[in-house]
């Protein structure tokens, strides 16, 4: 694929594709994205300037997504408002960026025909009970509990309906939650790690018994390139890496990492309809596309995160003071 417009490409996930494509492709990127509190240039800094150009502009700009995506060989959708503690205190703007800028996409990717991926949660299918055996599936109902996972489903169906009615060359990957470098301080696992090189004890929602399916950045990007490449159209595909963890196992090996005392985090009030567990079973991706992930121990991938974060204290440090400063005024 020549060209691949990424939205969202200066944001978490979508900056560790640019760097994946570029490290493992011959593509030029053109990155789309708006440079709110979430995207930062910064983390698109040292690649190639003849192979990636960044855009800045919304998704929601019909003119603006219309020439960028009449110029692609491919759109890769990223772009999202994505934390849930920000979803449950202002909801609109997830439904602008995630189903107005997801209709915004996919009608451009329709008119000039371009092959189109759309980046989605499992945090569409609501939770798991702690002690259920199942995992989510391709089938697995939606049921979101959210303004942030709610509006993540309704671009999802989007996508599909648009497949149907239109003839969308399109696939969706719902990915667990996500966990590596360029990610910003307001979310788990960076603010726990930046918290202790702070010397601050990290903090975590009520007991802490609740689950995650955690998965390396770099294993969700060779996942995306290896749909966007082999992926059947009209089909999803589930992506994880079987990285079940507890929060408070994550905050103990967190400490344990960095040299501190394990049980040194201090517990805070839970947040509002905080899903119990999530859990992903990728069989359908790994047997059918032949996808593997290369991070298979969550410890290892967790140090190598630790390492970044430790060396790149000049990426984090301008948002860092902003963000617990919010999380103050909220008593978390």
């Amino acid at each position: 694929m020549g060209k691949i417009l990424v939205t969202g490409g200066a944001g978490f996930i979508g900056s560790n594709f640019v760097h994946f494509l570029i490290g493992n492709t011959d593509s030029e990127v053109v990155v789309l994205d708006k440079l709110t509190y979430a995207g930062n240039p910064a983390s698109l800094a040292g690649l190639p300037e003849e192979r990636v150009s960044l855009v800045v502009g919304d998704v929601c700009d019909a003119e603006t997504v219309d020439a960028l995506v009449a110029g692609a060989d491919a759109v890769v959708h990223y772009a999202a408002e994505s934390h849930n503690d920000n979803s449950l205190a202002g909801p609109r703007p997830f439904v602008d960026t995630n189903i107005l800028g997801t209709y915004t996409l996919i009608e451009a990717a329709r008119r000039h025909g371009v092959r189109y991926h759309h980046i989605s949660t499992d945090e569409v299918y609501g939770d798991l009970e702690l002690d259920d055996p199942q995992r989510f599936t391709e089938s697995t109902p939606y049921n979101p509990s959210s303004p942030y996972s709610s509006t993540k489903a309704g671009s999802d169906l989007l996508v599909r309906a648009w497949v149907r009615s239109f003839g969308l060359e399109a696939t969706i990957s719902n990915c667990s939650n996500n966990y590596g470098p360029y990610q910003h301080v307001e979310k788990f696992i960076p603010r726990q790690i930046t918290n202790v090189i702070d010397g601050i004890r990290p903090r975590l929602y009520g007991t802490g018994l609740n689950v995650r399916d955690w998965i390396h950045a770099n294993d969700h990007s060779s996942a995306v390139w290896t749909i966007l490449n082999r992926g059947r159209i009209g089909e999803t595909y589930l992506v994880g890496a079987d990285g079940e963890k507890d929060n408070k196992s994550v905050v103990e090996a967190i400490l344990a990492l960095m040299g501190e005392d394990p049980q040194a985090y201090d517990h805070v009030a839970d947040r509002p309809g905080h899903d119990l567990r999530y859990a992903i079973d990728s069989t359908k991706l790994r047997t059918e596309l032949g996808w593997t992930p290369a991070y298979r121990d969550f410890d290892s991938g967790l140090a190598a995160t630790i390492g970044w974060y430790r060396d790149n204290e000049d990426w984090w440090r301008p948002a860092k003071a902003a963000t617990e400063a919010k999380y103050a005024r909220s008593g978390q």
